[in-house]
C-alpha cells in the first residue's frame, strides 16, 4: 500500500515537471517573441530572454 502511494506522489511531480517544462517552452517560443515585437523590444534582448526561460525549464 505504501509503495502504491509513493508511485502516485512521483507520477504526480514528473507530470508538474512536464507541464512547467512545456509551459516554460511555449512561452519562450511562442508568446515572448510575440510580446516584444508587440512592445518593440530588440531582438538580442529577445534571444536573452529566451535562453533565460529554457534554462529555466531545464532545471525542473
Amino acid at each position: 500500500m505504501n509503495q502504491n502511494m509513493q508511485d502516485v506522489a512521483a507520477d504526480k511531480s514528473e507530470m508538474t515537471s512536464l507541464l512547467l517544462g512545456a509551459g516554460f517552452a511555449l512561452a519562450s517560443l511562442i508568446l515572448l517573441p510575440a510580446v516584444a515585437q508587440r512592445i518593440g523590444m530588440g531582438s538580442s534582448l529577445t534571444i536573452a530572454l529566451r535562453g533565460a526561460l529554457m534554462r529555466a525549464a531545464n532545471r525542473l
